[in-house]
């Protein structure tokens, strides 16, 4: 019987109050100096408004610091935002170019998926509970669990489906970082550089209705993964129930 490797409780104690120590002082910067309060307020608007526009709007203005900015959004939308990276994505391309805009979308993200796996290591599952709820993290837990990294790749290739979720529950499971880290990253590369590429060559109109098939093919995929779920569940009690 293989065992697998976990973290020593030394380790794992040392990472949850090196996690909580970021998240507080982070709290802190928030409420106690008003800057710092406006500006991320600001960036929760424009993310809020799931409008490109504003979203190229706010990273523009900050001018030479514009990809600083952006990546940081990122990382902001991915671990206290649920909203969908193609708002960002885009901007990007439209920005900074496709290719560009493609690499900054690709390693931002990269980092606040990593961010969401190790909070959800470090904090355990009653903390990210409040935030998913009890049903749906076990039985997410339970296909990430059997599937491992498969799990991670399929969710990857849906740039429209919030990644902070998927990145959260990793966490939870014995998946490694880097098996994690690893799927991500080959699954989000191919649709970040895809959505990269139209982002930076559509404007006004054509990008909407562009936008609005994509979430229409990402929704379609989304529906024949829960089917497939489901079938398997139901094939796996009747086998039981034979027994």
């Amino acid at each position: 019987m293989n065992e697998k490797k976990t973290a020593s409780p030394k380790s794992s104690s040392r990472l949850k109050w090196y996690v909580l120590g970021a998240l507080i002082l982070l709290c802190l910067l928030y409420f106690a100096v008003p800057p710092v309060n406006a500006r991320v307020n600001r960036a929760a608007a424009a993310l809020g408004s799931a409008n490109v526009d504003t979203v190229i709007e706010y990273i523009r203005s900050y001018g030479p610091y514009a990809m600083a900015v952006s990546f940081a959004l990122m990382v902001f939308s991915s671990v206290v935002a649920p909203l969908p990276a193609f708002l960002i994505t885009f901007s990007n391309a439209a920005i900074f170019g496709w290719w560009q805009g493609a690499i900054l979308s690709w390693s931002s993200a990269m980092a606040g998926a990593a961010l969401c796996f190790f909070i959800a290591r470090a904090l355990g599952r009653d903390t990210v509970e409040r935030f998913a709820g009890r049903g749906a993290l076990a039985s997410v837990e339970d296909y990430f669990t059997k599937y491992g990294s498969r799990t991670i790749l399929i969710c990857r290739l849906l740039p429209f489906v919030s990644f902070d979720a998927v990145s959260y529950f990793a966490g939870l499971t014995p998946i490694p970082f880097w098996s994690f880290f690893l799927a991500t990253g080959v699954g989000q590369l191919p649709a970040t550089v895809v959505y990269s590429y139209v982002g930076g060559m559509l404007t006004g109109g054509v990008k909407y209705f562009v936008t609005a098939l994509l979430c229409i093919f990402a929704l379609s995929i989304l529906v024949m993964i829960i089917k497939n779920i489901y079938t398997e569940r139901q094939t796996k009690k009747q086998s039981e129930s034979h027994e």
